[in-house]
């Protein structure tokens, strides 16, 4: 390729709305090009990467059996119906109606429509597995679209839905797919985890993310250094607590907090520990009738340490708690005689259920609310002053610090950015639209099924977050635009440079090397400036003085410094270093 032929058109401003970096230098590089809120323009440089994600994908997803099929964009509502995702989903679905008024969906993912193929083309058990995967392009209606392609409206997903006969099939085929994802990640060139995750509204109860480290990641990602232990802030879990309960040292006593209403400001103000504290978290659940009328509400107090934050996902599996709400102010005040900021456990108006988190239930001469405004006790004790708890469990996100839950070693924590993520499903969609083959026993059983996604168009702007400086985007090898790149200076003006830089170029595609000449005869500066911004990772510069001594410099995009290299030895030079 050589750059006169190609559309090369870099910024030296980012547009006003980037605001992180792989916006940032994916529009100046002239990756991208903004149509709409959330819309993008894949430019030809851009989409040169987005097609290599896309070969890799479609090579280890062949490789691992899984077959291509492409299902439309524009789906009908009928299916979705079926699921009642027609009208669970929110916003996020986006519905459109044709001439004749019948509902469609532009789809967001294909579980529907793909478990409609598999409901018409496998009827026996002696078809499967099957795996049927495709690239294609989603919508997802986005309130708020930003960050360019990490969360863009319109955007290629590879989306996979495996096809089992029963559930220990099933797991043969999710491990299938996890190892095709590794081998996927490992190829891409990118520092990633694969991490244990909730399900979430799509479904299933064996779930993995895969992660590419971050610093800006959207999402916490815990592991142990010292073992395979690996999971999002959501799923994370620790070593429930093993000392002993110290004995109770202190008298309880309503001490006063005057406008001093978080656990934070209780602990600076008594010279205490934030972890000595206990904050109260008032949440309801709701008895509701056929229509969705509230029948009665049932009023739960959580406890956990000041340090630590609730997680939801733990708390919505304590029995009773699945569909918690926060309780309002008004239910509040009725059980506790008090405003938030003030709560505890002590001298309540009404009874509440309890639910005590594991590090709180191991705690002495703690601090809590009085349930009396500007007032906390102090040196609360169980079985002194309250009674032992009834029902204790693991309510909380995991720290840094905590021991890892397999025993290996403590927990650390970093920011991840999601490309990818494997689902078990089981029968959800199956059972939903009544999707059966014969099963050995000749009767109707469901499909137990799988699905596995990647971002494709996600991964690039993730690795960019990953691999970049301030001159502009590294990108690894796999997946970078050009793999080489010369740079010859004065090439309108010297025939040897021309000579040379055209012989070389030749020579690396002869090769099978993905190469651009930059024959624009733009400025020495503005030409390397535009490469490093692209970021092409391996960079040839000829020049005549250079050519006068034998050498020219090549420099991989994360040196510091240009290395000489004689000549003669150059293409040799590169290829052993692309090997």
């Amino acid at each position: 390729m050589k750059a006169s032929q190609f559309l090369i058109s870099t910024l030296k401003e980012a547009p006003a709305d980037a605001e992180i970096a792989s916006h940032q230098l994916m529009t100046r590089a002239g990756m991208i090009k903004k149509l709409g809120a959330g819309i993008y323009n894949y430019m030809p440089m851009g989409l040169r990467v987005i097609r290599k994600v896309e070969a890799i994908v479609r090579e280890e997803m062949n490789r691992a059996g899984a077959i291509e099929v492409t299902m439309p964009v524009v789906q009908p509502a009928e299916l979705w119906q079926e699921t009642g995702r027609f009208d669970k989903m929110g916003a996020e679905l986006l519905r459109i109606q044709d001439r004749h008024s019948r509902d469609f969906v532009i789809q967001p993912t294909s579980e529907e429509v793909v478990t409609d193929i598999a409901r018409q083309e496998f009827k026996s058990y002696k078809q499967l597995p099957k795996n049927l995967y495709q690239i294609q392009t989603k919508f997802r209606d986005e309130r708020r679209p930003r960050f360019g392609l990490m969360r863009g409206r319109e955007f290629i997903m590879k989306d996979a839905y495996s096809f089992d006969k029963d559930r220990d099939a099933a797991q043969i085929s999710y491990q299938t797919m996890r190892a095709a994802y590794k081998r996927m990640f490992d190829r891409f060139g990118l520092q990633y985890r694969a991490v244990r995750a909730d399900s979430g509204a799509i479904g299933g109860d064996l779930s993995e993310e895969f992660q590419v480290i971050a610093a800006t990641g959207e999402d916490a990602i815990v592991y142990c250094p010292n073992s395979d232990y690996a999971a999002n802030i959501e799923k994370a879990e620790s070593l429930a607590p093993t000392q002993p309960r110290a004995a109770a040292a202190q008298a309880m006593a309503k001490t006063a907090t005057p406008g001093k209403s978080t656990c934070a400001d209780v602990a600076e103000l008594l010279n205490l520990p934030l972890a000595n504290t206990v904050k109260s978290l008032v949440l309801a659940t709701d008895e509701t009738n056929d229509k969705g009328d509230i029948l009665s509400s049932q009023v739960w107090l959580l406890l956990l340490r000041g340090d630590h934050d609730m997680n939801e996902i733990k708390v919505g599996k304590v029995e009773g708690l699945a569909n918690f709400r926060f309780a309002t102010v008004s239910e509040i005040e009725e059980h506790f005689g008090c405003q938030p900021g003030y709560l505890g456990p002590i001298g309540l108006k009404k009874p509440v259920k309890l639910v005590v988190d594991r590090d709180v239930a191991v705690m002495a001469d703690w601090v809590c609310g009085a349930n009396e405004a500007d007032y906390h006790l102090t040196g609360v004790n169980w079985g002194r002053d309250l009674p032992e708890p009834a029902l204790v469990a693991d309510l909380r996100n995991v720290v840094a610090g905590d021991l890892s839950p397999d025993g290996l070693g403590e927990l650390a924590i970093e920011r991840g950015i999601e490309i990818g993520h494997v689902f078990y499903l089981g029968t959800k969609y199956s059972k939903a639209m009544k999707a059966t083959f014969l099963a050995e026993n000749g009767k109707p059983s469901e499909f137990e099924m799988g699905c596995y996604g990647i971002g494709v168009t996600r991964l690039p702007a993730a690795a960019v977050e990953q691999n970049h400086d301030e001159r502009g985007i590294i990108w690894p090898d796999a997946i970078a635009p050009f793999t080489v790149v010369i740079c010859p200076i004065g090439m309108d003006r010297s025939e040897a440079v021309k000579t040379a830089a055209e012989k070389l170029h030749a020579d690396l595609l002869a090769a099978g090397v993905d190469v651009i000449l930059d024959d624009r005869g733009e400025r020495p500066g503005a030409m390397l400036a535009d490469w490093e911004l692209i970021g092409v990772p391996h960079r040839v510069v000829l020049g005549d003085r250079g050519l006068q001594e034998g050498m020219v410099e090549y420099q991989q995009r994360r040196d510091t410094a240009a290395t000489k290299v004689p000549v003669d030895e150059v293409f040799s030079f590169i290829t052993s270093r692309l090997a």
